[in-house]
């Protein structure tokens, strides 16, 4: 058991919430959370959320979907910011493999998280190498082959 002291250290939440999540224990991990707690996904804006009840909700689905849900967690405290580096893995109830990796950035008050940044994604399996990834990123429209591109630009045909 930690004492006082341990506890109030930003990332003991973090290291409790990775501990909830192995134990799959809701309460303990909706514990981890402010009410207000504020949640951005910077590459998906539309998944922000607000509250803990969000947390709880978001959880009991996971926990549903993927019953062998395991965590692994690093993470790296300046002042009260906590970066995390995050791999969770499982199998979904339909049989497929869950494997999610990603850094969460936690800001910790009064032993809670009250808001994250948040850059988790599933681990995607053969989606191309390097240079695919840039020229998809990078070319205009979907589909488009490397050298085409805007008229005026290099890319007439």
């Amino acid at each position: 058991m930690e004492t006082p002291i341990e506890e109030a250290r930003p990332e003991a939440v973090v290291e409790r919430l990775c501990q909830a999540t192995n134990d799959h224990d809701l309460e303990a991990l909706s514990s981890c959370f402010a009410l207000d707690y504020r949640n951005e996904t910077p590459v998906h804006p539309a998944r922000g959320f607000q509250g803990r009840g969000q947390v709880r909700k978001n959880w009991e689905q996971i926990f549903a979907a993927v019953p062998d849900l395991t965590a692994q967690m690093q993470c790296s405290p300046n002042g009260d910011v906590v970066w995390s580096e995050w791999e969770m893995r499982g199998t979904r109830r339909d049989g497929a493999r869950h494997l999610m990796r990603g850094v969460v950035i936690f800001g910790v008050e009064h032993g809670q998280a009250t808001w994250a940044r948040f850059y988790l994604e599933p681990v995607e399996e053969g989606g191309g190498n390097v240079d695919e990834a840039v020229r998809r990123a990078v070319v205009v429209g979907s589909g488009q082959e490397s050298g085409s591109g805007p008229p005026g630009r290099g890319g007439e045909r």
